[in-house]
């Protein structure tokens, strides 16, 4: 069949999508078609052991397509192995053959699987147990495990499932419990391993060389088999994950149905405004509902991502009421599905989905992994994901079966949104980007050296394994503190007290702000100390497994936030200040009157205030707080600016930070068309041509933009970084952009920003040009959470800022080492 022909189903299913909206409101800005991919199936290996392939093949899989045998056989032979293919290609078959075949001929044997979720485990499990294969015991560990239960998983199971938080915790821990276990661990599967990035996974690359340490210690050397979405360079991250030399499958062999991929801009709404009067746009949730009951109109089994829990619920909520006025009965075909269900909920809407009873499904990234849904008609992703390798996985469960589907990307409010849905090359040509992880970042390696001492004494050989000199660094201040101890055998740990309780893997460590629901007394969850002034100041709108609470006071001394349960319709959105200085340059590139810098920095940062905003994005109020400043030392990437090319022969009178002295008037009729046009824009040695009151607000936009396009080249969300932007800074003497990572130590994604820093900053002018707003809005330059209130911000001098610098980079940028495309 010919990919128009095949490209039939999705392409109707967009002209239903779209039926009924003027051409002059039309919001496809482009549409491309997908080919299907044939399958490439193999014969099941010779070493397969025979009671698997059987029970295998009892439960539909006829044979093996060749990466899933490829990866398969590279771990039978003893070698670590990444398997790197798109979603739906069956990678968990490509783990569970040599793992089942080794417990099948091995009663001694063991294994274990690690994957970032409960959910995903738990589905992984019920798959293995699904094929009834005897002398496996293969039994999950983790948070939900009854302490019944947790004692004869020590004692008597084979294959273990459980997720980095629980063997942080409960495993290497008490290592001395599991003796049996390790002694004959034969494998270690890590699942949807490119989920670990940023600071997270920093922490759970050191807690793998933790676990093949303690496997050493009793005389085991496990295979590790590493399972990704496509990833760029998944050889590389996987070496800097696991801290293992392994070979990469990347070959899918999988089939694909045909798929017709539509960008979807909403449109600016008139009768609304936002922060200074800017204009917004109708939401991304209130357009996937539209999308998603038209789709269940035409009979089309939907899913719609959407990024929060609250947000998934007020799409289907939405799709439910405009089904209601079509026909009541079809809008018993909508729900929510997220996490924090109950697993008999979880399965309840996955049959009905499956079953073609419940066709329209609004998600959170619950669905994204590993749970089984096959043969959907319709994707729609409400907002961009954050990494194109989420993109691909949430896309790819349409057309699961090998059917022809639609996959709908609605843009949010937002920089990198707008320049993704004007850019196509940019989501449907571009490679996936690399994950971003620094096990190296002393504010991570310090807490997991503490626990890899307490667990075992560490030797100067096994030093190398954790970082060689900046793991000497951390552990010499380790010893400062008392808290370990130096010995002529190693490092050893001084206290009966283990240190994994106080360590949390999913932030930064430290100890974690508790939030209370104040009446009951009920923990509802904990907030990293980092984070609790813009997640739970007083005020604040906290979710929790669907539900609201507001937040009534924030008690850092006791580390306690308590809240009171409301659903209000408006959410909030903390204002901050910020400041910063430079401690160390590291590398410095000259660019005529461009300088680009990469080092470490100290930020100040308050947070100021609160705005309430509905879900349309209009603005209700904005309401003061008085908190304490915080410091974090981290790391950042920073451009400065010659008064020259900025076209200020006397120089600017500075400001500090977010805090422009002089007022910035708007520019005056500077639309999208207007502000400029080309790839890079800036005649090599243009300057800027800016009056010297305006040059604080053209920097303050190409901050905000430069940190909404971040994410487009580094695997961060932008609440990961902050800027700073001013006139004049004290330290570099000049015009100065700053853009810093937002975890203690750094995690990477200013080193990314710095390699890549004329792609970026090419990408952020785009997606200023690319916005058809007068003068600036949340989809180019208004930032959620600046301090200053987006004020001031001036849209056409940033175009101009921007053309200024990408003129000095590509006119010097390749003399001076920087990546120029």
């Amino acid at each position: 069949m010919d990919g128009t022909a095949e490209s039939g189903k999705g392409r109707r299913l967009l002209d239903r999508a779209t039926a009924g909206i003027p051409a002059s409101l039309y919001p496809v800005t482009h549409v491309a078609e997908l080919p299907s991919r044939p399958a490439d199936s193999v014969d099941w290996p010779e070493w397969a052991a025979a009671p698997v392939v059987e029970a295998l093949k009892a439960n539909g899989v006829k044979a093996p397509w060749r990466h899933q045998a490829e990866a398969a056989s590279l771990a039978r032979e003893g070698r670590h192995v990444v398997i790197s293919t798109g979603t739906a290609s069956g990678k968990s078959l490509a783990y569970q053959l040599p793992v089942l075949s080794a417990l099948t001929e091995d009663e001694r044997a063991t294994a274990l699987y690690l994957s970032p979720t409960k959910a995903l485990g738990a589905d992984q499990l019920r798959a293995v147990s699904s094929l009834d294969i005897k002398k496996v015991r293969a039994a999950s560990f983790d948070g939900d495990t009854p302490l019944e239960e947790r004692d004869w998983v020590r004692a008597h199971a084979n294959w273990v499932f459980t997720n980095p938080d629980m063997l942080h915790r409960g495993i290497l821990s008490s290592h001395a419990r599991w003796s049996r276990f390790f002694r004959r661990l034969s494998f270690v599967v890590v699942d949807e391993c490119h989920s670990y990035r940023g600071v997270f996974g920093s922490h759970v690359a050191l807690l793998l060389r933790r676990l093949r340490r303690v496997a050493a210690y009793y005389g085991a050397s496990p295979v590790f088999v590493l399972a990704s979405a496509t990833t760029a360079d998944p050889a590389a991250f996987a070496v800097k994950l696991s801290g293992q030399d392994c070979v990469p499958v990347t070959e899918d062999g999988s089939p694909r149905g045909a798929r017709t991929v539509a960008l979807w801009e909403p449109p600016l709404l008139s009768e609304l405004s936002g922060e200074n009067g800017a204009p917004v746009r109708r939401s991304a949730g209130a357009e996937a509902s539209r999308i998603l009951a038209e789709l269940v109109i035409e009979g089309a089994r939907s899913l719609a991502f959407v990024r929060s829990r609250r947000g998934a619920e007020l799409t289907a909520l939405g799709a439910r009421r405009i089904l209601s006025e079509v026909d009541g009965a079809l809008a018993e075909s909508v729900a929510a599905y997220r996490s924090g269900y109950l697993p008999e909920e979880r399965r309840a809407l996955e049959a009905a989905l499956l079953s073609g009873r419940l066709l329209g499904v609004a998600t959170t990234n619950a669905l994204e992994l590993g749970v089984d849904i096959a043969g959907l008609d319709a994707v729609v992703l409400a907002g961009y994901p954050g990494t194109l390798a989420s993109f691909w996985q949430q896309a790819g469960r349409a057309g699961r079966a090998g059917d022809a589907a639609l996959v709908v990307f609605v843009a949010r409010d937002d920089p990198l949104d707008t320049y993704l849905v004007h850019h196509p090359a940019a989501i449907l040509d571009r490679p996936v980007e690399a994950a971003v992880l620094d096990p190296s970042n002393p504010y991570v390696l310090g807490p997991q050296l503490a626990c890899a001492i307490a667990e075992l004494p560490l030797t100067a050989p096994e030093v190398a394994a954790f970082g060689g000199d900046a793991a000497r660094a951390v552990l010499a201040d380790l010893v400062k503190e008392k808290i370990v101890r130096r010995r002529t055998s190693g490092w050893y740990w001084t206290s009966r007290d283990r240190p994994h309780s106080e360590v949390g893997i999913r932030g930064s460590g430290g100890e974690q702000i508790a939030v209370v629901e104040a009446d009951s007394g009920r923990m509802l969850g904990t907030v990293d100390p980092g984070s609790a002034y813009y997640a739970v100041h007083p005020g604040a709108v906290y979710l929790h497994q669907g539900s609201s609470y507001v937040v009534d006071e924030l008690e850092l001394e006791t580390g306690l936030a308590l809240v009171h349960a409301e659903d209000p319709d408006w959410t909030t959105s903390p204002r901050e200040i910020v400041d910063i200085s430079v401690l160390r340059t590291e590398e410095t590139r000259t660019h005529g009157g461009i300088t680009v810098n990469l080092g470490e920095v100290s930020v100040s940062s308050q947070v100021v205030g609160y705005l309430r905003r509905r879900p349309s994005g209009e603005v209700l109020d904005q309401t003061p707080l008085d908190l304490p400043e915080q410091s974090l030392h981290t790391r950042a990437v920073w451009y400065t600016i010659s008064a020259e090319l900025l076209g200020l022969s006397d120089g600017v009178a500075g400001t500090g930070g977010h805090r422009p002295e002089a007022e910035v008037p708007e520019p005056a009729g500077t639309s999208g068309s207007e502000v400029g046009t080309g790839e890079l824009g800036g005649a090599p040695g243009t300057d800027a041509g800016l009056d010297p009151a305006r040059v604080p607000g053209a920097l303050h936009a190409a901050e905000h933009a430069a940190i909404g396009l971040l994410p487009l080249f580094a695997t961060c969300d932008r609440w990961d970084i902050g800027g700073v932007s001013t006139a004049w800074h004290e330290d570099t003497g000049e015009a100065t952009v700053f853009v810093h990572d937002g975890h203690p130590g750094g995690a990477g994604f200013a080193d990314r920003g710095f390699a890549a820093i004329v792609p970026w900053l090419a990408a952020t002018r785009e997606a200023i040009v690319s916005c058809e707003c007068p003068a600036g809005c949340p989809s180019c330059v208004q930032s959620p959470k600046c301090g200053n209130g987006n004020d001031p911000l001036d849209k056409a001098g940033a175009v101009a800022v921007l053309d200024t610098v990408l003129g000095a980079l590509r006119q010097h940028g390749s003399r001076s080492g920087h990546l120029l495309a």
